[in-house]
């Protein structure tokens, strides 16, 4: 998922052109993107894209931002957009483990109410000091938690931190990583709203790609190009990741459990981190296949 388009769920006319561009994964937004007097129309909009033919033939994933669990919209959200077809259920303003497992269980009876034959993920958002601050706990609260997204409009604004200083961006990036790497679960990392500015967009998702996040999320069509051109392994990482594991068969063999791969010492952890990249490169069809 290196790049995650959001798509008002008030705006169908946008549908139809999201599932045929080249996003990874789309999410269609009841919360922010839509207005108060407009959420019934469009959660019944959403839920009817999401049992059409062209929606199940467009090869992507699917993923429905609703309203948070303490609203009044929470359980209709929940109730109409949980269909096959469905990939992820994005939960905003998640913040104490009891809530995941609420919204999990309202996850779990709608599946069985509407005859949802593949399980669906939860996404959770990472924009309050406390979700941050619990964001381990978060994202092993349920087995259905898939992955943890940084929102940093909610998380930096009301505390008046500054959103273009990279050190204040950094900070917040490596503690959600190393909370979906506690877990298990990977990282998305957050929208940017300047979409004139795409030396900011690709700064920060280079930022994010070093630090292991799979994606970026895109407010406009313009940033899905840039999410894909950054998250990709470079030329020169898959040709040592090929020598890494070329170098481990052969220690393998050998009985040696360390060596040295390009003048550096090599062992377990980058054997893994050397096939992530070789299996991402041959998904990407940059390399051939095994």
């Amino acid at each position: 998922m290196r790049s995650k388009l959001f798509v008002p769920g008030s705006r169908p006319e946008l549908f139809s052109k999201a599932l045929a561009g080249p996003a990874d994964a789309l999410s269609f937004d009841l919360e922010d993107a839509v207005a108060e007097e407009r959420k019934a129309e469009a959660r019944g909009t959403v839920a009817d894209l999401l049992q059409s033919a062209e929606a199940h033939a467009a090869g992507k994933t699917l993923i429905v931002r609703v309203n948070a669990l303490a609203t009044p919209h929470f359980a209709a959200d929940v109730e109409a957009v949980v269909r096959d077809g469905l990939h992820l259920l994005n939960l905003p303003k998640a913040e104490t483990p009891d809530e995941v497992r609420t919204a999990a269980d309202a996850l779990e009876a709608a599946e069985r109410r509407n005859g949802v034959t593949a399980p669906v993920g939860l996404l959770l958002n990472i924009e309050s000091p406390r979700g941050l601050r619990r964001a381990a706990e978060l994202a092993s609260a349920h087995p259905r938690v898939a992955g943890l997204q940084l929102g940093f409009g909610d998380l930096f604004e009301p505390l008046g931190i500054a959103r273009r200083d990279v050190a204040n961006v950094h900070a917040a990036m490596f503690a959600v990583r190393l909370a979906a790497g506690e877990a298990g679960v990977y990282a998305v990392d957050s929208a940017f709203a300047d979409v004139q500015d795409t030396e900011g967009y690709m700064a920060e998702a280079d930022m994010a790609r070093r630090l292991g996040f799979v994606g970026k999320s895109c407010i406009h069509p313009s940033q899905v190009a840039l999410a894909h051109r950054v998250f990709r392994p470079a030329d020169a990482e898959i040709a040592h990741a090929l020598r890494v594991l070329d170098a481990a068969r052969d220690a393998e063999a050998r009985g040696v459990g360390a060596y040295v791969v390009d003048g550096r010492m090599v062992d377990g952890p980058f054997v893994r981190r050397a096939q992530r990249i070789v299996d991402d490169a041959r998904a990407l069809g940059l390399i051939p296949p095994a």
